[in-house]
């Protein structure tokens, strides 16, 4: 639907609610009206069923606000006293209209000062798990959303192995189009393989649920696609039904955000000229630099005297870690990929007699390379020259050029196109130009044949792209053995800077070491600071206080490492390596240093609820505890809040660890 439409479905949405809440409005002492006016009539009902004002932000945040719909229509009615479990379950099997049922044929009475606190471990645990989910969809959606590299198309600057965080505001957060989808996941529900999403992905289909997707919508960002940048997109090419497809007249019906996640590196953005050449890629006519982070790689046929080469030999001798094998009846290895650096130490090997690159002649053309059509000759190695569209740049369109844009004109800017006596006709009309609604980019990989990308299926809109991978807090080598599974050089590095990837590890345990010193000096002189409890009834902090408490920190710590690297904008003379660690410390000091010396972050504060030491509640607990806390709160994530139940004291995994608990501040 359209944004025009969209407002009409939401205006009839209203009147809906109106019409079956406005003698419930009475009944709590508003006024009827009050429930007919949009998004005012959100604010009241929050006050109605005593929720925060701000739960009226989420009801119109997609696929979150499905959750929100249940937990407002279950609420409502517990608000006018139906707390059976069959209330419950009337609320939600009938999507809310067991509030008309409420509001027509019942004399219930508004219960004003209700208790908001489950009344059972299985509510509270029910309660738990929506939050977690609310809370880390709004995370992964707007912020920051965490991602493993699969396949090795970027191999050497990004491995297989790789966990990394791609942020969403650095070319700003996309709005989801999907609205009716299960949180958490993309495309696939797993272990069930169904789609999870509501959509219909048969072409020409007309059905209601494909009305139900939203415009491309787009926050704005604080920086644009840089040639070079490392970058995760949504696959143009991909559907449901036929994803490695690139055909030009293929099916694409699968809703943008649903299309499967990719990493590539931008080599061309908007208003370049791109050709490839012999593997190289060349932009308006000079040839590409990347960054020295960047390890091109190419496919070779290698010779050897008499034996056979080992993969786990290769990997460890030569880092050479994609696939390889014997052809022409075992006188020949073929090898995917090869960087110029290992080719120098391999051509050393006693055992190779030579090695050949794979590169195909100019002019050969692979029918499998975009645009798929006859008239251009291009292969892996010999592409373009081709230009990459500009949002509101005019170029001249004809018969010749068409394959190169007709995806981007029809498929990706809405158009109807034809071609009628060798005429163009876009939108019912001839055109012999067009003007870009778009930017477009060239995705490609640095392993160079061995990679999807753009030379598949083309250009890449700015409406498929996702965000930007900024840094590396895990990677698993699957060839290591023992402690070297874990690749330790490549913990806590960043991806797009320039410079020898430096790991921020030992640094930050440095630092750790740093900051126990000085927790030994603070606690000599921590009486003086310690804000004591009134009174020996402690009441043990719920488990939705300590979800809002993360998610406040969450979005705090997001906005302090942004703001910081607006700050450092600001300064070019600054040193990679300081952003870097200024931004580290940040995140990783945060919650231990404040939980030590304050008890507890500012999302603790703002909850109402503090850390304290189990069994002493006038003491903090000391800063490596504090931080042994926060890395098993890290690690385990919303895991380990939802083990609160199930314990008088309501402690997670990190409070047993720390030897911690989270109690109410009194007053």
């Amino acid at each position: 639907m359209t944004l025009t439409q969209w407002l009409i479905f939401i205006l009839i949405i209203q009147v809906i609610h109106g019409l079956g809440t406005w003698k419930l409005y009475q009944k709590a002492g508003r006024q009827a009206w009050e429930a007919f006016v949009p998004v005012y009539n959100g604010v009241i009902l929050m006050k109605i069923i005593n929720r925060p004002w701000w739960w009226v932000i989420l009801m119109f945040l997609p696929v979150v606000n499905l959750i929100m719909f249940i937990v407002v229509w279950v609420e409502t009615a517990r608000s006018f006293g139906k707390n059976q479990p069959i209330d419950t379950f009337l609320a939600i099997i009938t999507f809310g209209f067991y509030n008309y049922y409420l509001n027509y044929f019942t004399h219930v009475e508004h219960v004003k000062d209700r208790s908001l606190h489950p009344k059972s471990s299985s509510g509270e645990w029910a309660s738990s798990i929506l939050f977690a989910v609310v809370a880390a969809t709004i995370v992964h959606t707007y912020f920051i959303q965490p991602f493993t590299i699969p396949s090795s198309s970027l191999e050497k600057s990004l491995l297989v192995g790789d966990f990394l965080f791609v942020s969403k505001f650095h070319y700003g957060a996309r709005v989801p189009m999907t609205t009716v989808a299960a949180p958490m996941v993309h495309d696939t529900i797993p272990k069930l393989n169904v789609k999870s999403y509501l959509f219909d992905d048969h072409k020409g289909s007309d059905s209601w649920m494909n009305k139900l997707q939203l415009p491309y919508l787009r926050i704005p960002g604080f920086q644009k696609i840089k040639r070079n940048d490392i970058v995760v997109f949504n696959q143009p090419a991909d559907t449901l039904l036929d994803m490695n497809n690139f055909q030009p007249d293929r099916n694409y019906y699968k809703p943008i955000d649903k299309k499967t996640n990719l990493v590539k590196r931008c080599v061309g953005v908007p208003g370049d000229s791109l050709e490839v050449r012999a593997g190289y890629v060349y932009i308006n006519g000079k040839k590409n630099e990347l960054p020295d982070r960047a390890h091109l790689q190419f496919s070779y046929f290698v010779q050897p005297k008499t034996s056979q080469f080992d993969p786990m030999f290769m990997a460890n001798r030569y880092d050479i870690t994609d696939r390889f094998q014997i052809i022409n009846n075992q006188n020949t290895y073929y090898f995917s990929a090869i960087s110029d650096e290992a080719l120098k130490n391999f051509k050393n090997n006693p055992n190779v007699v030579s090695i050949t690159p794979n590169i195909q002649e100019k002019g050969e053309r692979d029918p499998g390379i975009f645009p798929h059509n006859p008239q251009y000759n291009w292969n892996n190695d010999f592409f373009g020259p081709l230009y990459i569209p500009e949002a509101g740049k005019t170029i001249d369109i004809n018969l010749e050029v068409l394959p190169l844009y007709k995806r981007a004109i029809s498929e990706y800017e809405g158009n109807t196109l034809e071609v009628k006596n060798k005429q163009i006709y876009i939108n019912g009309k001839v055109a012999t130009t067009y003007t870009f609604k778009h930017d477009y980019y060239w995705m490609m990989g640095d392993n160079r044949h061995n990679s999807l990308d753009a030379r598949a299926w083309g250009l890449v809109p700015f409406t498929h792209v996702v965000g930007k991978p900024v840094f590396i807090w895990m990677s698993w080598n699957s060839f290591g053995q023992g402690f070297n599974k874990i690749r330790w050089e490549r913990m806590f590095t960043t991806v797009n800077d320039s410079g020898k990837a430096t790991s921020f590890f030992i640094p930050f345990l440095i630092l750790l070491v740093a900051f126990i010193l000085f927790n030994k000096w603070f606690q000599k002189n921590r009486e003086k600071l310690i804000v004591k409890t009134i009174g020996t009834e402690k009441k043990y902090s719920s488990v939705a206080n300590r979800i809002k408490a993360a998610f406040i920190d969450s979005v705090i710590l997001v906005g302090a490492i942004y703001l910081t690297s607006e700050i450092f904008a600001l300064f070019d003379s600054i040193p990679n390596i300081v952003k870097i660690i200024v931004s580290v410390i940040i995140f990783v000091l945060y919650d231990p240093l404040l939980t030590s010396m304050n008890g507890g972050t500012i999302g603790h504060s703002a909850s109402k609820i503090t850390v304290r030491k189990d069994g002493e509640f006038d003491k903090y607990i000391s800063f490596p505890n504090a931080f042994i806390r926060f890395l098993f709160k890290v690690t385990l994530g919303w895991i380990s809040l939802l083990t609160i139940t199930g314990n008088e004291k309501k402690k997670a995994i990190h409070d047993y660890v720390a030897k911690s608990v989270v109690i109410d501040k009194e007053g």
